[in-house]
Formats: C-alpha cells, sequence, structure tokens
C-alpha cells in the first residue's frame, strides 16, 4: 500500500496511510508470536477446550481459534489449582517446534470429572519444571505457558498508580514485569498506544537479553532504555568512581544545578563600559540587579527569561545613548528602535552573554564540573569538589550515567534556546526572519483550516489529529512508532513505566523518572537486599513517599524458581550479612549438585578451572571484582578458547563471559564461578549485597576461586568436590 506513492486526494491518501499502518502492526505482531503461538489448553466442565496462545485468533466465520493468554477468560490457565479448580478438569502444555506439536504435559485439577477417553490420554512432566531444567541461551524466554499464581496476580494488577514487586533471586520479577507490559498493553491499549510504555533496565547487557521478550507475546512498540540513555542526544558511557556517582545521585543536587543556574545570571561588581566608538554606555551593579529580579520574577526558564533581562538591559542602554546623542525624551517607538539599534552592536551582544549567557544543560555542567569556585557557589563541599572535579572533554567518552539525571535536571531549568534567535543569529537580521516566519504561518494557518475541513467531512477528526494530517501532506512528516517519538524526546510522558533492578536508581534518576510519568502509572521492580550502588534505595518508602504520598501498594515474590536449594543455603548465609531481618526466597528444586570451592596460587590457575567448568550447550559466567576486572578478564580469555571479557551482547552469545557483579546483574547462568568473594566483600559498602547477587546467578552450578582464606559466610561451600 505504501509503494503506491502519495498520489490521489487528501481522504485517498489518509485512507492508505490508515490502513497500511494497521495492517503492518498486525503482521509484525504475527511474525513475532509464530514461535510457540498455541501452547495450552483448558478443558472445562461441559464445555469445548479452550486454546491458549500468544495472540487472539478467529477463523472467517468470527468463531474463535485461539484465546489471547491475556483476556480474561484464560485467567484459569495460570489460577486454577486442585483446590479451587475454576471449572478446569485438565489444564494441558503444549510443546511445539515451528507447527508440530512435540511435548504434552497435563496438569490434573479435578480427577472426578476426567472421562474414560480423557484418562487415556495424559502425559508428561509438569510444564514448570521442564522449563526451569532447560539450558540457558543468552537470552531471557517469556514465561507466557508457565506464569504462577502469585506472578498472574501482579501481573493482571490494575493499571494505575504505582505497584512496587518485591522479590528475591530468582523469583521471576524481570520476566513477570514484562509480561505486565503485555498485559496492560492489551487491556488498555487505546490509552497507551498514544503515550507508550518505557521499560527501564540497569545496563545495555541486561536490555540486549530481555530485548526478545515482549516481540515473543506480540508486542514491537515499547521503549526498552537505561538511564544512560534518557537523555536524547547524550550517548552515557563514561565510568567513574562510586563515590562520584553517589554523589552525584544525592537529591541535594537539584539545589546544586539551581545555584548553579543562579551563578551564570550574573550581577557585575563593578560597571561595565560600553564603547561604541561615538560614546561609551555604563552598566552598573542597579541596573543589572534590577534586570536580574524582573527576569526571575517572570518564573521562565533561564533561557526564556533572558528575553525579559536584555529587554530591561536594553532600555536602560537606551535611554543612556538618547542622552549621549542629545536626542532628550523618547516615545516608544522610538526607543523600540534605539533598542533595536544597540541588540546588534557587538560590544552590548558581549556585555549580555557575559552577564545572561544562553546555556545548554552540557555547557552548564562542564563548566560546573570544572570550576572549584563554581562548584564552591552551587553548594559543594570539599570532599565532594574532589569527587566532582573533571577537564572540559577532549572527544567522547565525557558523560557518565550519574551524569544523565543532572542533564534532565538543568534542562528543566534551563529551558529552550529559542530557534527564532539562533536562526537569527546564524541566518540573518530578525526583522527579515520576522517577516519570513508570519509567511510560514499564514501558509500553515491555511494548511490546518483544510485539514480540519477535510478530516470533519469524513467523519475522522476524531482519530486523527489535524495538525498531524496536515503535516503528513506537507510532506515534512516522518512516520515514527511511539516508541521512536517518545525516545527521541526529553520532555515525553509515558502511559506507562516499568523499571527493573530500581533499587540501583539513586535520588536524581527518580526525580528523572518521575517527570516522565506525571499520572504515577508504574511497575518498580526490584529487592531492596540486592542493592549495590551507594546511592541505591534502603527502603521503597523512602523512595516513594515523597512523589506518591503513600499512595502505592506492594507485592512480594516469594518462591525462588531459579537457583536450586543448595545454592540458595550459600547465599542465605549471605543475606544474613545484608540484614539479620531478610528471608530467602524458597526454591521449589533440588539438583542434587552441592557449591564447592577451591583455593589457588595465582590466576595462572584460573583457566583450566574454567574449562572444567564450562556447561555443554548453556552459559557459564566468571564473577570478578570491579576492581581486578581488566586483570582476570585477561586470564580468562586467554587461556579459554570463545570466552569473552566485559559487557555487551558477545557476552550473552558466549560459553563463557568474565562480568562484574554490575554487569551480571538480572542474569542468569547455568553455571556461576565467584572469584576472590572477599574482595567483592570488602570493595564497596554494599559489598554483601554484591556478594549475594553473584551467588544467585545461577541455575545448576556454583563455584567459588579463592587466593586468600574463604569468608567464614562460605563455609557451607564444599572444598572436596571442587574441580
Amino acid at each position: 500500500m505504501l509503494a503506491q506513492g502519495g498520489g490521489g486526494t487528501h481522504q485517498n491518501r489518509s485512507e492508505r496511510d490508515s490502513f497500511a499502518g494497521m495492517y503492518s502492526e498486525r503482521l509484525a505482531r504475527l511474525w513475532a508470536v509464530e514461535n510457540g503461538l498455541c501452547f495450552g489448553r483448558l478443558d472445562l466442565t461441559g464445555e469445548k477446550p479452550l486454546y491458549i496462545g500468544r495472540l487472539g485468533l478467529s477463523d472467517d466465520d468470527q468463531a474463535r481459534l485461539l484465546i489471547d493468554w491475556r483476556a480474561p477468560v484464560a485467567q484459569p490457565f495460570y489460577r486454577a489449582t486442585p483446590a479451587t479448580p475454576m471449572g478446569v478438569t485438565r489444564r494441558r502444555h503444549l510443546q511445539t517446534r515451528g507447527r508440530r506439536v512435540i511435548g504434552v504435559d497435563d496438569d490434573l485439577l479435578d480427577l472426578a470429572r476426567l472421562t474414560e477417553a480423557d484418562r487415556a490420554t495424559l502425559n508428561g512432566e509438569a510444564a514448570l519444571l521442564a522449563a526451569l531444567g532447560e539450558k540457558r541461551t543468552g537470552r531471557m524466554r517469556d514465561i507466557v505457558a508457565t506464569i504462577q499464581a502469585e506472578q498472574d496476580r501482579v501481573i493482571r494488577s490494575d493499571l494505575n498508580g504505582i505497584l512496587v514487586v518485591q522479590g528475591g533471586p530468582g523469583t521471576g520479577k524481570t520476566v513477570v514485569a514484562l509480561h505486565r507490559a503485555a498485559y496492560l498493553l492489551y487491556t488498555h491499549r487505546e490509552r497507551l498506544a498514544r503515550r507508550g510504555v518505557l521499560i527501564v533496565g540497569p545496563n545495555l547487557t541486561f536490555l540486549r537479553y530481555i530485548e526478545q521478550v515482549l516481540p515473543s507475546l506480540g508486542e514491537t512498540d515499547v521503549l526498552l532504555s537505561t538511564v544512560a540513555e534518557l537523555y536524547p542526544g547524550v550517548t552515557a558511557t563514561a565510568r567513574e568512581s562510586a563515590e562520584a556517582a553517589a554523589v552525584k545521585g544525592a537529591s541535594h543536587m537539584a539545589d546544586v544545578v539551581a545555584r548553579a543556574v543562579r551563578d551564570r545570571q550574573r550581577v557585575p561588581r563593578h560597571p561595565i563600559d560600553i564603547d561604541l566608538g561615538a560614546y561609551t554606555l555604563r552598566l552598573d551593579q542597579h541596573t543589572c540587579d534590577a534586570a536580574r529580579n524582573r527576569a526571575s520574577r517572570s518564573r521562565r526558564p533561564h533561557n526564556q527569561a533572558r528575553a525579559v533581562f536584555v529587554r530591561h538591559i536594553l532600555n536602560a542602554l537606551a535611554r543612556q545613548a538618547a542622552k549621549a546623542l542629545g536626542r532628550g525624551m523618547l516615545d516608544e517607538e522610538d526607543l523600540a528602535d534605539l533598542r533595536e539599534d544597540l541588540r546588534t552592536e557587538p560590544a552590548v551582544k558581549t556585555a549580555l552573554n557575559r552577564l545572561w549567557p544562553y546555556l545548554t544543560p552540557q555547557q552548564l555542567l562542564i563548566g560546573l564540573f570544572g570550576s572549584r569556585e563554581r562548584m564552591a557557589y552551587a553548594g559543594l563541599t570539599a570532599a565532594e569538589q574532589d569527587a566532582l572535579f573533571r577537564q572540559a572533554p577532549r572527544g567522547g567518552g565525557y558523560w557518565t550515567e550519574a551524569d544523565v539525571p543532572l542533564l534532565d535536571e538543568a534542562a528543566e531549568l534551563l529551558g529552550d534556546i529559542d530557534a527564532g534567535v539562533l536562526r537569527a543569529a546564524a541566518l540573518q537580521a530578525e526583522e527579515e526572519l520576522a517577516a519570513a516566519r508570519r509567511a510560514e504561518e499564514a501558509e500553515r494557518d491555511f494548511e490546518l483550516t483544510y485539514a480540519r475541513e477535510v478530516l470533519e467531512l469524513t467523519g475522522m477528526s476524531d482519530i486523527m489529529d489535524a495538525e498531524r494530517f496536515a503535516a503528513r501532506h506537507r510532506g515534512d512528516e516522518v512516520h515514527l512508532t511511539t516508541a521512536e517519538r517518545a525516545a527521541a524526546d526529553r520532555t515525553w510522558a509515558y502511559g506507562h513505566i516499568i523499571v527493573d533492578e530500581a533499587q540501583e536508581l539513586s535520588a536524581m534518576a527518580w526525580r528523572m523518572l518521575m517527570r516522565h510519568s506525571p499520572n504515577r502509572s508504574m511497575t518498580i521492580v526490584g529487592d531492596i537486599a540486592q542493592t549495590g550502588s551507594m546511592a541505591g534505595a534502603a527502603s521503597w518508602r523512602q523512595v516513594l513517599d515523597s512523589y506518591a504520598g503513600g499512595r502505592w501498594r506492594e507485592e512480594t515474590l516469594t518462591v525462588n524458581y531459579r537457583t536450586p536449594v543448595e545454592l540458595m543455603a550459600v547465599a542465605a548465609d549471605v543475606l544474613e550479612l545484608v540484614g539479620p531481618n531478610l528471608k530467602a526466597p524458597e526454591s521449589v528444586r533440588e539438583t542434587g549438585v552441592r557449591p564447592w570451592a577451591r583455593r589457588v596460587e595465582g590466576t595462572a590457575e584460573l583457566g583450566p578451572i574454567v574449562t572444567g567448568e564450562i556447561v555443554e550447550g548453556g552459559r557459564l559466567v566468571v564473577i570478578v571484582p570491579e576492581t581486578r576486572a581488566a586483570e582476570l578478564g585477561q586470564a580468562v580469555t586467554s587461556s579459554v578458547p570463545g570466552a569473552v571479557a566485559g559487557p555487551g551482547a558477545d557476552a550473552l552469545e558466549a560459553p563463557v563471559a568474565v562480568l562484574t557483579v554490575s554487569d551480571a546483574k538480572g542474569l542468569e547462568f547455568d553455571g556461576v564461578i565467584v572469584v576472590e568473594p572477599g574482595e567483592i566483600l570488602a570493595e564497596s559498602p554494599r559489598g554483601a549485597s554484591d556478594l549475594y547477587v553473584a551467588l544467585t546467578r545461577a541455575t545448576s552450578r556454583l563455584g567459588v576461586v579463592h587466593t586468600g582464606e574463604l569468608p567464614s559466610v562460605l563455609a557451607r561451600c564444599d572444598s572436596t568436590l571442587a574441580p
């Protein structure tokens, strides 16, 4: 349809684009869900069986062939139990490869109601345990066929308000949050389609790990992002110390940024002389102070308030110039002419830019972090200045993740620089620009009026916005998805936001996210016990009460589906160091494989140990201290074929990856080797939380390698089992 081009009437083109968009979206969903399209069947008492799938399908007569897993009628597939069968006699799980059924698993919920024919066709091992025993692939898989009752309750929770999902490692927080996104888009599509859904993850490796889940559920228009990517035009890839990140993340940095802006609105201590050749004008402290106060009272952002400041200064200078020229009293028209003459004088421009410059957020922060004097004025202590001081960028790699919320805060206070001012300065005089703008506005007014008339005549005024319709037929509209438009707009307000590993976010990061969610419709997923960042959360109440005033609710996931009992026993001992009142989630399975520990003399012994632990067809991760990541990564990659070091897509695909705790957060692997646990404990004030995270990444095997004494908290690791 799009290949037909832009011919025809406005109505023809509008209909074509609407149908093309609808069918393209439908095709994208169908292609995305073809693998495992139908995964279950419900046998109901006295009714025809219902087949459950990733999308709903009907035949030509509108008879239901497949029920969307998110539909209310599909709830018994996830919530029915023998105690509460909900009218279900048997729940059947179907495993498919392509379009062939390769496995069938049955859950019996009402044995008394089964017919002899039903009894003869019973099959299989429990679907959940079968899924848990599969090898990891480097990509998170959906759990649409094995959602458990407590997970289903979270997924289908109401859209409105802030929902906190607290859960220990392996409880499925992340995948539940992703299925919740799919459920909300299905249930509230009309409400969310316009504003979109944002999913925030801890790092790019994590986003790559989860990126296939939502498309497999038929949802392709959701924005996945890290905090580091939430400021358009900035790529925050630089690393910094934990101390610097903690300072930047503290709530008082909002006041620091505000004072840094105020610092650039200068009042000179001594008069400024402006030499215009024929005469000299003078700006004194009183005039500048009055102009600044008037601009501040306008309550506009810095860049917009500059116009108020400049007008007041130019009025004062124009009166001085009139006296210097012997022109006496001026009427308003003469004053305006003289003011505009002064505006174009280079010496006047220089003075105005010195007193109240146009600023971008990047310029503000670079100037702040590069000057101890400015940091002191902004209220930073000497220790904080030491942590944040850095030279202006020379090339790329200047911005860190902790800078992004500060850039966003600065953007709120500065506002946009008037595009008209920029164009006038670069291209033409202000009078010429104003004339061109008036002509353009007249043209657009005509187009907009015509667009409204067309939409009213065709009955589409409730479906399409006239501005967008007019832009489309001017040929200057780029057809972007909701996610693409949201990613390019710093001020975008999302219909719903999901935050994973939310305990790691700083106070400043929360300020930024809350600006993106004025309706406070959010799902916050995390585990306070796993907080590793020095700027992270100590409690959900601490984070949310200032924004939601107690109007938020919490659900807890209590069952660990990932980590076997043997491994979780070791992690539970470490959890007591994090907090004596914290309780580890209950594991659902045992493997009979106990964790091991081995003491070595040096890094040369690490390669053979790692090689011996490689999982055939699965994934192994070596988790190392942050301070020795480069050294230990080199030791493994130089001696283990196919091993990679550091985060990224390669770490997900490789049979062996070497990662730090922060890089491994949110991921899972068949086997885990933790190197130098004592150093992980010691290198951060929250080292116990980091070690707890490291020990809970494995689905089957766990080993510990150390050169010094094994920390006593790992006494359950058996040295006699070491490879």
